[in-house]
């Protein structure tokens, strides 16, 4: 339980970032304007949405753990790469990253309740309390380090943050004992 709960730091602490910022970092960066940053962080959030829905079958086709493994870690790549390439590969990798980050929640979220059967209301509750409670604080920490440092600052360090779901790799596999019982 203790690696799911720092994979959900990782993975709410980078979409705070994600979430709270890009239009900043694009306005910063890019020179855009407030409307087309705004467009582009709802073609980020529909990429988020899209991604949360498509973990829960993909988890359940492929197993959870491998959707974790794949989500999390699956999005450094872009995630690093994002914040050193020009504005359409920024948009693109947004995107990637929306897909491919968002689709972790699910699966975590399935998982734990395999690991703790019988509680789905309390791992439930835990989960979700847990990653709100992470995106609130890590907004007020990222809006800190922007305002003493800079936005493309805080989307560089952010970046590695999707580089802690290496720890996966700690989780048992548990979907081949549930699916003998």
């Amino acid at each position: 339980m203790v690696i799911l709960l720092f994979l959900v730091f990782s993975k709410y602490f980078y979409m705070a970032s994600i979430t709270s910022y890009f239009t900043f970092f694009l306005i910063e960066k890019f020179n855009v304007s407030i409307q087309h940053s705004q467009l582009y962080l709802f073609i980020f959030l529909a990429a988020v949405a899209a991604g949360t829905v498509s973990g829960g079958p993909l988890g359940d086709r492929f197993g959870r753990k491998y959707i974790i493994w794949f989500s999390i870690l699956g999005a450094a790549p872009f995630a690093l790469l994002m914040p050193h390439v020009g504005l359409w590969a920024t948009i693109v990798f947004a995107v990637l990253v929306g897909l491919i980050h968002s689709s972790a929640f699910s699966a975590i979220l399935v998982y734990a309740t395999d690991l703790v059967p019988g509680k789905v209301g309390m791992i439930a509750g835990l989960l979700f309390g847990f990653a709100f409670g992470m995106g609130g604080i890590a907004s007020a920490f990222w809006g800190w380090l922007a305002d003493k440092a800079t936005i493309e600052f805080v989307f560089n360090i952010c970046a590695y943050l999707p580089l802690i779901g290496i720890i996966t790799v700690f989780l048992p596999n548990i979907e081949g004992r549930r699916n003998k019982t």
